[in-house]
């Protein structure tokens, strides 16, 4: 049995991710998004959809970006 890295547990069903050279073992999509997705740049959540990027910034939406003065990025045109 393998261990999540995330939360800790033992589990027969773990899987693994390869991401920039480097392998994650967790028990649940879940752990996997919480460890592995971009975070918000304003607010810090996890962004599991696209999100918006100004540069190399990511935001989770149009709002949070407009909060740390980005005006040009729009969630919808």
């Amino acid at each position: 049995m393998a261990k999540c890295e995330t939360c800790g547990n033992e589990y027969d069903r773990t899987f693994e991710v390869h991401i920039e050279g480097k392998t994650h073992t967790f028990d649940s999509f879940e752990c996997a998004a919480y460890e592995l997705a971009p975070r918000c740049a304003h607010c810090s959540v996890p962004i599991l959809g696209h999100g918006v990027q100004k540069d190399d910034v990511m935001f989770c939406c149009n709002h949070c970006a407009t909060a740390t003065g980005v005006r040009e990025l729009r969630d919808r045109a």
